[in-house]
């Protein structure tokens, strides 16, 4: 994704990990992941694998190094696997992102913008490419540690190897085999956490979801930025 579309996280807690209340899920649970010998990198894929869809309300708060909220917002995030993300902000400022696996649209009706651009998962933020279940690509790039917090809750710890990474570290938390939230802490201190509510795994989501037909407005700025060869195929 492009640099405006960073798929954020939170935390609730300023000066540490955060303590999390369990989210209920309104569909079939994934498998518990048996402890044994398990790799956590292998550990996180399993995991997350088990999500062909997602939808959930998500709470982001962004803090900065001192503690400050920098922002918080409400979001309706929906997911399907493989190319179908739908990320939409519904306060305090509306914003919409979406991508059928093809084409990435961002509209801001508070600017009358659309942004149009060609999707290419390699150029995706972190929080983009987990969700997305690419965690081979993840695991080389950051070392991966594993926490058990309970019998079937379990913490994970994302390191980059790169010094020079915008990321200190990125923390999941899954409770009872569902993920629960995602921490992002920067070098510089500042903390973005999504905290997924109200959760709904593995339900028919329509593919019609992740394709946005513009508004007839006269006065909307429509900015595409395709490449003229693109591929309109649905990917999805």
């Amino acid at each position: 994704m492009k640099s405006y579309l960073l798929f954020c996280v939170f935390g609730l807690s300023l000066s540490a990990a955060p303590t999390l209340l369990p989210a209920s899920a309104n569909a079939a649970e994934p498998a518990p992941v048996e402890q044994g010998s398990v790799a956590p990198a292998e550990r996180l894929a399993d995991l997350l694998a088990s999500l062909t869809t997602f939808r959930a309300d998500v709470r982001q708060l962004i803090t900065e190094s001192s503690g400050g909220v920098l922002e918080e917002s409400t979001i309706l995030f929906m997911l399907k696997r493989p190319h179908g993300f739908y990320w939409e902000t519904l306060a305090p400022f509306p914003e919409l992102i979406v991508t059928n696996g093809d084409t990435l649209w961002n509209y801001q009706p508070d600017l009358l913008q659309l942004t149009i651009e060609d999707w290419d998962p390699d150029e995706s933020e972190l929080a983009a490419q987990l969700l997305g279940g690419e965690t081979e690509a993840i695991a080389d790039e950051y070392s991966i540690e594993a926490v058990p917090v309970a019998s079937n809750d379990w913490e994970f710890v994302l390191r980059p190897l790169d010094p020079a990474s915008l990321y200190d570290r990125v923390m999941l938390y899954f409770a009872d085999g569902l993920l629960e939230s995602i921490l992002l802490i920067n070098t510089n201190g500042q903390r973005t956490l999504w905290e997924f509510n109200n959760r709904r795994v593995n339900e028919p989501i329509d593919d019609a979801v992740f394709t946005f037909e513009p508004p007839e407005d006269d006065f909307l700025d429509i900015i595409d930025n395709r490449s003229p060869d693109a591929d309109e195929t649905d990917q999805l």
